[in-house]
This record gives structure tokens, sequence and C-alpha cells, in this order.
């Protein structure tokens, strides 16, 4: 693995040599440099999250790892970071799975299984004790790559100009979805779902050019004003809750020593917990802040509503997994965890 010694930029002109010695030290401390490049843009609250994370993985392994964090495009497209991982350009990732359906469906199953989850805490039990992070890796080990480990942002909300207080109020709704399970379950349900980026989720609902919105969870859509024209914002939401994969090129990982693999691995747990936490805070916060303004009517589906989407949701599962044998058995440990808890 790379080792380097980098050079510090300021003048070392009278200090000491047990200063000096102490520097020389720390700059041919890291073993392994890594880089890695997220899903998010800079100074958003899950990019600053991923930056932590890395900063603890450096203090965890005593300056053995030194990871640096990327926003989104930074080196390659959002939907291309599988290939730069395998490839060598980036090491590794921490990003939605569903980015990679068109390679594979599979990871549109695994990275955001639309209506499964009714919280994250229910998501990250999956992946950790219900055979979840085994079927990714079987899934993504072929391309070179491996799951450290899985963390869920939460909820998204679901921001709209109508109420939806049942399934039955989506019918003809115009919602903005991205091309895939999400686009056609809103269609099965009986809403109008449109194909449109996330940057053009504020512009299109201000002009109506649709009426609500798959985009992100409640606290970055209020901060970003989407509020302001869909005033009946389902909070909690009950559709997708995206997963975070955080992976890195599977011939770095088999190559690193138990120690170093142990302490990726604790901190990605760690990770996973303080993104739900850390995201729930700032909802909460800007829940309460919405709830001050008049204009704005929060709206928490009934159970029975859930329950009425998921089953909807289910039939597209099923679909899908009639089209390959991982999707199959995806769709198998899925419904095996969620009956056996009660939730389906």
């Amino acid at each position: 693995m790379k080792q380097t010694t980098p050079r510090p930029s300021f003048a070392l002109k009278g200090l000491t040599a047990a200063v000096l010695g102490a520097l020389a030290f720390s700059a041919q401390a890291a073993e392994y440099e890594w880089t890695f490049q997220t899903s998010e843009t800079s100074g958003e609250p899950q990019f600053e999250l991923k930056k932590a994370w890395a900063e603890n993985v450096n203090t965890m392994s005593d300056g053995r790892i030194e990871i640096e964090i990327l926003p989104v495009n930074a080196v390659v497209q959002a939907n291309q970071t599988l290939d730069a991982v395998e490839s060598g350009i980036l090491q590794g990732h921490l990003t939605d799975p569903s980015y990679f359906s068109g390679r594979d469906k599979a990871f549109g199953m695994l990275g955001n299984l639309v209506g499964a989850w009714g919280d994250p805490l229910e998501f990250l039990e999956y992946m950790n004790h219900g055979g979840g992070e085994e079927l990714y890796n079987e899934l993504v080990n072929p391309y070179g790559v491996q799951l450290i480990g899985a963390a869920a942002t939460g909820l998204e909300s679901f921001p709209s100009k109508r109420p939806i207080r049942t399934v039955e109020d989506l019918e003809g709704l115009k919602v903005r979805a991205p091309e895939g399970m999400v686009y056609n379950i809103f269609e099965k349900a009986g809403a109008a779902p449109v194909n449109l980026p996330g940057s053009e989720v504020y512009t299109s609902l201000e002009k109506g050019v649709i009426d609500a919105a798959d985009y992100t969870v409640f606290s970055t859509n209020h901060s970003q004003g989407l509020h302001s024209f869909a005033n009946y914002p389902n909070y909690p939401g009950f559709h997708s809750l995206p997963m975070v994969s955080v992976s890195l090129n599977k011939e770095i990982w088999d190559g690193l020593p138990e120690d170093l693999q142990a302490i990726l691995e604790t901190s990605v747990d760690k990770l996973a917990y303080e993104m739900v936490f850390e995201l729930k805070k700032r909802d909460l916060e800007a829940v309460a802040e919405a709830r001050q303004d008049e204009d704005i009517e929060l709206i928490d589906m009934a159970p029975e509503e859930r329950a009425k989407f998921r089953s909807i949701a289910k039939e597209e599962w099923a679909e899908w997994a009639e089209e390959s044998e991982m999707n199959q058995k995806i769709y198998d440990s899925v419904v095996e965890f969620l009956e056996a808890r009660n939730l389906m």
C-alpha cells in the first residue's frame, strides 16, 4: 500500500529536535491512504457526518489509516463510483447502491426497497442480523468491492401540495420520482410519477410541474423551502429509506490485517447510529419549526394506510424478484424478516 511522508508547508525554523522528531513520526504513521467519494454535496449534514467518520477511523487506527472524503461528482458521476472503486480510481465510496440499478436491479432492491421499512433501525437490524450484509457482499464482491457496513439516512418525508392521508389520495398526484422501483410503485398506487433530477424539485414544485416529491429527509426539505409550495408534508414518511453503503476495494480489504478490518467495521456501526439519530434530531427541530407555521400541516399516515402502501409495493418487489436469482434471494430474505416481526 502506498506510503508517503508529507512535507509540511510551513517553516520549520526554530523548532526543537523533539518537535521535529514528533512531526516526522506522525508524517510516516499512515500506512494506508484512501480516497472515498460520497453521494452528497459538500456541506450537507450527511457529508459532514461522513467526514467525521473518516476522522474517527484515523483516530481508532492510531493514524494508520487516512481517508479523504470527497463530495458527489468530485472524481466520477454518482452512478460510476462502483466501477471507480473496482478499478482503483477510488479506494471506496459511501453511497446509495440504487445508483447502480442500471448494472443490476438487485442494487435497487437492497439500496432502497420502497415501502419496506417503517424505521431506519428496522433496516439496520435486517442488514446486521437478518442476512442483508451477506447478501450485499454476494452481490458486490464480483465487482471487486467489499461492504464494510451499512448505514441509513432515515425515512424520507413526502412534501405535497395536497393532503395525502390515505393511499387513495395518491390518485392522479404528479409526484417527482426517479426512474425505477419507486416510480413504478407510485404508478401502481394511482399517482402520476414524473422522472426529474433532485436538483429540479424546488423549481418544479414552485411552478406546478409536480404536486409532490419523493426527495429526502424532512429537515433538508424544510431548509430548502419546499414547504412554501408543498405545505402538506407527510412525516414520518411512508415510502423511501435509502441505504448508505460504506464499501472498500475488495483487494485492499482482503490485504488488511484483522485488527484494521475490525476497526473499520466498528467505525461504520458507530456512523450508522450517529447518522440515524443526528438526522432524526435535525428532523425534529425542523418539524417543531414547521408546526409554528399556520400554513403548514404535517400529516402522519395511519398504520393501516401504510400497510396498504406496502402491499402495493410488495407486488412490485415480487415482479422484480422474478427477474434474477439474486433479486429472488433479496425478496425472500426481506419478506421472511418482516413477517417474523409482524411487520407485514
